[in-house]
């Protein structure tokens, strides 16, 4: 199969290189190219091809399962177990998560409590939605980034950054999501215990438009998990593996990674390999 991703590669590498890399020689790959590959070879090659092609507009996140899952959606047929052989012969793998220290922040008023309670499941859209703050580093400075999702879809619905982490941020994330779905009073928004989580304006908002208020324990960021996590895949995908030049840079890459990446086009495995799109239009 090393021969087969030789041969794949040739337009854009130099045999030699490849062969290299590889641990092959190129005289072995050379006798080998002049046997007439066999049907299973042929498909071999054009199932690769595809199998590189989702890995680079899926950026390097997916496994063998949602590889699979997303070669099959595209009218790809081939089996699981062809696919994950096929990705380990040529050496492709997703980028490991990598560990990451959380920004600190503190309190300045009272909690709300933790009506959540871990219950991440839900039945319908703007039944809960979960917001949180990250920061990004560019070479201008701190860009921070704050959203919130709707825990039926995992769609990112609201999301706003900006230089400082104030309470203006979380407005404009949360007048986003507002005009985006108009939700009924009785939502649940649940965050961590942040200060500006807890500012008098942001939460004197939710409350005008009949927004119940949870907060998570004290330190505990399992109470928030679903949030935790899409930063985690957001930081694995994108940011720890680039640097942005300007802050502007940032906003660019972080604006496509969740309305054209993330919301449309990434699969979840928690979503039946859905992405939030499909699973936002499944009850449109």
């Amino acid at each position: 199969m090393r021969y087969a991703f030789v041969q794949a590669h040739q337009q854009q590498f130099r045999v030699a290189r490849l062969c290299r890399a590889l641990h092959v020689s190129r005289s072995g790959y050379y006798d080998w190219q002049r046997r007439e590959p066999s049907a299973r070879q042929q498909e071999d090659v054009k199932l690769l091809a595809a199998i590189e092609q989702t890995h680079q507009t899926c950026r390097q996140a997916y496994g063998a399962e949602k590889t699979w899952r997303a070669l099959n959606a595209n009218g790809v047929a081939c089996g699981k177990h062809r696919v994950a052989r096929l990705r380990r012969q040529a050496g492709i793998e997703a980028l490991r998560k990598q560990r990451f220290r959380r920004l600190e922040k503190h309190s300045l008023l009272g909690p709300a409590p933790n009506r959540l309670q871990r219950q991440f499941t839900v039945q319908c859209p703007n039944k809960v939605w979960v917001g949180d703050i990250t920061v990004v580093p560019t070479r201008t400075g701190w860009l921070y980034l704050a959203v919130l999702l709707d825990l039926y879809s995992r769609s990112v619905i609201g999301w706003s950054m900006a230089e400082k982490a104030d309470r203006r941020l979380l407005i404009h994330t949360l007048q986003m999501a507002l005009a985006r779905r108009r939700p009924d009073p009785g939502l649940l928004h649940h965050s961590d215990r942040g200060a500006q989580y807890s500012s008098a304006e942001y939460r004197g908002m939710l409350k005008d438009h009949g927004i119940i208020i949870s907060m998570s324990a004290k330190g505990d960021p399992y109470d928030n998990a679903v949030a935790e996590s899409f930063f985690s895949n957001l930081k694995n995908e994108l940011t720890h593996h680039k640097v942005f030049h300007s802050r502007e840079h940032a906003r660019l890459a972080i604006f496509n990674y969740i309305e054209v990446f993330y919301n449309r086009q990434r699969i979840h495995q928690g979503l039946g390999y859905r992405t939030p799109a499909q699973v936002e239009a499944s009850v449109s």
